[in-house]
């Protein structure tokens, strides 16, 4: 189990995790609107948007309880 504080730091980088993953999501719509744009750097934000998924699924992990059923 964690402590209050813990959960908090948690609870506060989970947050900023997924304002990036939601900036990402605006970034990459707008650069798909454009008639052109730099393939390299599309692949480049789906990557890091990626990352920021697993890194939000880990953090909720911490944060919730496993139940056993």
């Amino acid at each position: 189990m964690i402590d209050d504080e813990t959960a908090q730091q948690l609870q506060a980088r989970l947050s900023e995790v997924k304002s990036e993953h939601r900036d990402l999501d605006d970034v990459i719509a707008h650069l798909t609107e454009g008639s052109t744009f730099n393939q390299l750097q599309m692949i480049r934000l789906k990557k890091r948007k990626l990352l920021l998924k697993d890194e939000i699924l880990r953090l909720e992990s911490k944060l919730l309880p496993d139940i056993i059923a």
